[in-house]
């Protein structure tokens, strides 16, 4: 008999066991003020008792299928702590507050947490510590204020948003009133809303309240319609990623698979004990102790949509997968693993196996997961793609959590996740995962007798950006991988890193709204002095005086045409229709159509460098080993002395592999000379074939080929390992641990990847661990640290040399892309070192960076051995230098902002004609470390202006911005010119802003990057390009191009057309609701100041509509020049800089010739067809038929004649509209006898009192544009000609 068995027997004959103490006897406190869970329970129940065995055995036993009361009591305090309690509903309570610790898991937790049940629990008072638990959720993640401690598996006690999409700009209910407010809030639409208004008034009423309803109903019905379109559309994508389906791992805990509330998932009923059945009870629970090497938990796959998603879930992900929130990866195998282990452990699933398990779980899948995994060797690496996420179009290496990689999926629910708040840093992230263990120590009156406990031991470890997968990446590689969710919905970094961009106004759109004003005091003023006129002849007026302003202020609303925004609207759809279709500029689109015409009026390009001005494709030209450099032929030497030193000698033990222990190799039989370049080239080489982060991969091609590439982060990445495949050193092999390399087919280097310090922006470098293969399957003893960089971080972490900084300055001046590389040997006692202080550095939530970076200077930077360095040329982007030759002639001042080196960013100014060599010097700005000197640096630049480029970089120009931004601005913005380096996108955005506050001038932002993004918003017009560097800066720009030279046709040729078109449109209309108020005007005089109306209902719509709308929109698509002057006299774009098209000069001039042609056509009419005597009867003030008839036939055929004699080149469309209106008003002049006086028409006395009007309004006006053009014909006149 074991001990279990003796104590199980003395339990029942020791008449003092403590087996059958009632509840009050143990735990007093709580069990007199703590109410009973179920009211209808018998007080004979054991529920009410304490069975002692568990406590004594809790500490040593593992999760075990057993009734709720049998579990332990006390569990461990930690994982108490951050876990969700799944106590019984009978859970009694300790006098210390713990609550019984129940399963892990229960099988029904979601459906039982939105049932009555659990409501009714949370409302129930519980014990303090349940208390002090529960209050964490007030401060916890909903407020973001601190960190969030995840249960694997489990659902979380503290709440934490839905992970559904939303795009929707409204709700049902805030739709009208949000879109109501946009849009009255512009001052035209809610002006013609209160002239709308005032019709319902009597006294104010004038004609059918249609007449000014229709129009502003319109446009508001298009806005309405088209927002309200864009919406439906944006919840439609919405919904189709919130119903993605995804498989999650549902983990169910052994503690609940019994309970009295029915069916588990296998189908057995749950064990209903009886009173007195304390022998079933003992035997089950003596059985249970033996459970120590059960899984903790079963594993069954489940399928949830991605809204249903919660924190907590392990979700599995396969290749080309969304990930549909912020997850942690925690194991990654590779498929044919993946399906191995289903195929030999599981039987094979199909999908008549799925059954709906209701909203919250999805479809389960039958057959659970099998507890045995592959083995940690099967993977643990990942890629993904982040082009959604920030643009950048290589795959990133992800890779599993170390703690997680070889552990069983059933092991889950004992992980917890330590994890900091939501943030919107994508390439940031820190964080612990901890293994629990099995089992917690718990409450034992006898410890002594206990010799077989489990450890109780926490492991930990850190987690990192490399182990996260954020949500709209996309998994690219071909592995299986298991992720817990982190982060969901508005919490993730992508919902985070989502900011309403700038919303931005056309210059073109200001201007017109300040002669909109304008046209309203005239309004104004008018009403004014006609009713003192009215007031001065009629005393006896009973009308008050404020009601016929109102009248006449309605009368005069056509001088504020509300037709103007709804064709300003509909001529912009024009340009970015034109846009699209443009052959000569393939791939253009159009992301913001509100301001094309701002094409035309850029004064300031400020571009990024790589990517933009460069084709972003690399190409290693040089490397340089501090005796010599190679490049070119020179390559051929370098192939030699890699074959010399990993070709195969005689007498090798076969498999071994080259390690720096080897020797020289075949480079022994060389002389010294030769053999010390040789060791210098080897040593070079093999650093850049390990310390990178490329990752091969096999690609299939269309005729079924195997084809190798590489993925990584960096194009630079690629060229390097291109090369050194090139002269014979390939890289064969990588995973998360090893890398194989080989020369002619074979293996001749594998090493162990210990540690791996990825390049980021503010470290500007890469370091790599390793330890070397003695040959493929046991370990040397060589530990080698590698590590490269840009030359001003790299520099001060070489030991002593004598040509690194010579050398860069060299190549960099050649337009070259420099990459200096160091190595440091570790004994196995330094490297023990450095890893233990790593390790704790590591783990640390606070500083996590800085206290890293404290332990790689101490351990690792310092003393290294310089290997020399390589050259990397950027290649330029196809006909980017007579572009930017074309741009400077235009007039279009350019901004060169990189992060690059100044020498770099010097020579591919040159290279690409931003600067001229011939005719201007470039002026250096370097290093300034004192404000006293910033004054005196720019006194060259004030001397020659015109002829001075500045270069300057990132440091100096903190300085400048922050003590002298007023005298840099001065200085600099006349500059043909500017070269800024080693900017940061936070500095590109601040000078894009800088600019555009200080001039007034339209700024252009172009880039390719994510890093460009900043700017791009910044700026009044953003061009993206997608390039190498993703979409992202495409995707935030408002026009986004295919390469760099298509900006000058999408300036000099459709900036022209948009702003000379919509330029002219704007001042059509304005001339067309000018000319009817004049004739309003002059009809209001004649009938002494009475506010009755000239044209009335339809003949007022019908105007500013079907009569003359078409013909005047005809002019979008006109043109005063043809493409191919714009690109051979660039020096057109000048004018449009200066606004000359729609200015207060011009609107003075439509506004003379519009007053002209009133006065002409409604004075005229009222002379040849007298109105009757005003005041001679009632009817006497509606204006006469004949009159009416003459007057608006003669205003259709004036606006028609004066857009046929505005236009430049003459389209097709052109004569069709203005043809098509004359006849279209011929036809419907029958219709209107209600105004007119139809029978006059057939008279030959109408027709020439109409040729008399028409030929007095329209002849001199023409005759004045000829002569003005004839005697100032203007830049453009002399280029036509």
């Amino acid at each position: 008999m074991n001990r279990q068995q003796q104590r199980s027997e003395q339990g029942y004959n020791d008449p003092d066991s403590d087996l059958d103490l009632d509840l009050e006897e143990l735990d007093p406190v709580s069990s007199s003020h703590s109410p009973p869970r179920r009211q209808a329970r018998s007080s004979t129940d054991y529920s009410g008792r304490i069975p002692l065995r568990n406590l004594r055995h809790g500490g040593r036993r593992r999760q075990r299928v057993v009734e709720d009361d049998l579990e332990p009591l006390v569990a461990d305090e930690d994982a108490l702590g951050k876990r969700e309690e799944h106590a019984g509903d009978d859970a009694p309570l300790l006098a210390n507050g713990s609550l019984r610790r129940g399963s892990l898991l229960d099988l029904d937790a979601e459906a039982r947490s939105r049932g009555w049940k659990a409501r009714l629990r949370r409302l129930l008072p519980f014990s303090k510590r349940h208390n002090a638990i529960a209050l964490a959720d007030e401060t916890s993640e909903d407020s973001t204020a601190t960190n969030r401690t995840i249960q694997v598996g489990s659902r979380q006690l503290t709440p934490f948003p839905a992970n559904a999409i939303s795009n929707a700009k409204y709700t049902p209910i805030s739709f009208l009133p949000v879109t109501l407010w946009n849009e009255f809030k512009l001052f035209l639409n809610l002006y013609f809303l209160l002239v709308a208004l005032s019709q319902v008034l009597p006294a104010l009423r004038i004609g059918y309240l249609s007449t000014y309803v229709a129009p502003l109903a319109f446009v508001l019905a298009v806005t309405l319609g088209k927002e309200g379109w864009d919406d439906v559309m944006r919840r439609r994508r919405d919904g189709e990623a919130n119903k993605e389906p995804y498989v999650v791992l549902r983990l169910e805990g052994h503690g609940r698979a019994g309970t009295a509330k029915g069916k588990s998932l296998s189908g057995s009923k749950g064990v209903k004990r009886r009173k007195g059945d304390r022998t079933a009870e003992l035997e089950r629970e003596e059985e249970a102790v033996g459970l120590e090497d059960e899984p903790s938990a079963r594993v069954i796959e489940v399928r949830k949509s991605a809204k249903d998603l919660a924190v907590g879930d392990v979700l599995v992900l396969e290749k080309n997968q969304r990930v549909p929130a912020d997850v942690i990866i925690l194991k990654s195998i590779a498929t044919d693993a993946a399906v191995s282990e289903d195929v030999s452990s599981a039987p094979s699933r199909t999908s008549e196996a799925l059954m709906d398990l209701g909203e919250e779980a999805g479809d389960e899948l039958h057959t659970p997961m099998p507890p045995n995994e592959p083995a940690p060797d099967a993977g643990g690496e990942a890629f993904i793609r982040t082009d959604q996420l920030d643009g950048e179009t290589d795959w990133k290496l992800r890779v599993a959590a170390s703690l997680t990689q070889s552990l069983s999926a059933s092991e889950y629910l004992r992980l917890r996740i330590t994890a900091g708040k939501p943030g919107k840093r994508v390439n940031d992230f820190a964080g612990t995962i901890e293994l629990l263990p099995k089992s917690s120590a718990a409450y034992d009156p006898q410890p002594s007798e206990i010799t077989d406990a489990p450890t109780t031991t926490t492991a930990s470890a850190p987690l990192t950006i490399d182990n996260t997968a954020w949500a709209n990446t996309v998994l690219a590689s071909s592995t299986k991988v298991y992720a817990v969710v982190l982060y969901t919905g508005p919490q993730t970094r992508a919902a985070l890193s989502t900011a309403s961009s700038r919303s931005k106004i056309g210059l073109l759109e200001l201007e017109i709204n300040s002669l909109v004003k304008i046209l309203c005091i005239l309004t104004a003023a008018l009403s004014l002095l006609l009713v003192a006129l009215q007031r001065f002849e009629n005393d006896d007026e009973e009308r008050p005086w404020y009601v016929s302003v109102m009248r006449f202020l309605i009368l005069f609303s056509t001088i504020v045409p509300i037709s103007l925004r709804v064709n300003l609207d509909m001529a912009k759809s024009v340009y970015a229709y034109l846009i699209h279709r443009d052959q000569g500029i393939p791939g253009t689109v159009v992301r913001t159509s509100t301001i094309p015409e701002d094409l035309g009026r850029i004064e300031y390009l400020l571009t990024d460098k790589t990517g933009t001005l460069t084709k972003n494709e690399m190409e290693l030209r040089k490397v340089h080993v501090g005796s010599g450099s190679y490049g070119g032929e020179a390559m051929d030497e370098v192939r030699e002395f890699v074959r010399l030193a990993f070709a195969k000698e005689e007498g090798a033990a076969d498999g071994a592999l080259w390690t720096p222990s080897s020797g020289y190799g075949g480079l022994a039989n060389a002389t010294r000379t030769r053999r010390e370049i040789g060791v210098k080239v080897r040593d070079l080489v093999l650093a850049l074939a390990i310390c990178h982060n490329v990752t091969p991969t096999i690609d299939e091609t269309a005729d079924g080929e195997k084809k190798t590439s590489y993925q990584a982060s960096s194009p630079d990445e690629i060229a390097i390992v291109q090369w050194t495949e090139a002269v014979g050193l390939r890289l064969a092999h990588r995973d998360r641990r090893t890398m194989t390399l080989h020369f002619a087919g074979a293996p001749v280097v594998k090493v162990e990847i210990l540690n791996i310090f990825p390049f980021t922006s503010d470290s500007k470098r890469m370091g790599i661990i390793v330890r070397f293969y003695a040959n493929l399957s046991h370990q040397g003893d060589d530990v080698v640290f590698y590590q490269k960089g840009a030359d001003t971080v790299m520099s001060p972490l070489l030991a002593p040399n004598d040509y690194i900084d010579e050398e860069v300055g060299n190549m960099a001046r050649e337009g070259l892309r420099t990459l200096v590389i160091g190595r440091k040997a570790l004994s196995p006692t330094a490297y023990e070192a450095f890893t233990r202080a790593f390790h704790a550095a590591s783990l640390s939530l606070t500083a996590r960076d800085k206290a890293i970076s404290r332990v790689l200077s101490t351990h690792l930077e310092s003393s290294l051995h310089a290997l020399g360095l390589t050259a990397i040329e950027d290649l330029l982007q196809p006909l980017i230098k007579p572009s930017l030759e074309t741009l400077r002639n235009a007039g279009l001042k350019i901004w060169m902002l990189t992060g690059d080196k100044p020498e770099t960013a010097r020579s591919i100014a040159l290279s690409a004609r931003l600067v001229s060599a011939r005719s201007q010097t470039i002026h250096p700005i370097l290093a300034l470390r004192s404000p006293s000197l910033c004054l005196p640096a720019l006194q060259p630049l004030l001397a020659s202006p015109s002829t001075t480029a500045l270069l300057i970089d990132g440091a100096s120009l903190v300085l400048y911005l922050t003590h002298r931004p007023s005298a840099f601005l001065s200085a600099t913005l006349p500059l043909p010119a500017v070269i800024a380096t080693r900017c940061t996108p936070s500095q590109k955005a601040s000078i894009t802003t800088l600019i555009r506050s200080a001039t007034g001038k339209r700024v252009m932002a172009i880039g390719d990057g994510g890093n460009d993004v900043s700017m791009i918003s910044a700026a009044d017009i953003g061009i993206g390009i997608e390039g190498k560097e993703g979409r992202q800066a495409s995707l935030a720009a408002d026009f986004s191009v295919t390469q760099f030279s298509h900006i000058v046709k999408l300036l000099l040729w459709h900036g022209r057309n948009s702003y000379k078109r919509s330029a002219a449109l704007g001042q059509f209309i304005m001339h067309r609701g000018l000319l009817i108020s004049v004739a309003q005007t002059v009809f209001s005089i004649h009938l002494a100041g009475e506010p009755v109306a000239l044209y009335r209902d339809w003949l007022l719509v019908g105007y500013a509509t079907v009569y003359t709308m078409m013909p005047v929109f005809s002019l979008v698509l006109d043109r005063d020049v043809d493409e191919r002057l714009t690109n051979l006299y660039p020096e057109l774009y000048h004018e449009l800089q200066a606004g000359t098209s729609l200015s207060y000069r011009t609107f003075a001039v439509w506004t003379g010739i519009s007053l002209y042609q009133g006065l002409v056509i409604q004075l005229g009419a009222q002379l040849l067809a007298p109105s009757p005597t005003p005041g001679s009867s009632p009817s006497s003030t509606l204006p006469d038929s004949r009159m009416l008839l003459l007057s608006y036939t003669a205003l259709i055929i004036n606006e028609l004649l004066v857009v046929a004699a505005s236009i430049e080149t003459w389209h097709w469309s052109m004569w069709v509209s203005i043809l098509s209106t004359a006849l279209l008003y011929a036809a419907s002049v029958p219709f209107l006898g209600g105004y007119f006086s139809l029978a006059w028409v057939i008279e030959m006395g109408f027709w020439w009192r109409l040729a008399v009007l028409v030929g007095g309004s329209v002849g001199p006006v023409y005759v004045g544009g000829r002569v003005r053009r004839w005697l100032r014909p203007g830049i453009v006149g002399k280029v036509r000609g």
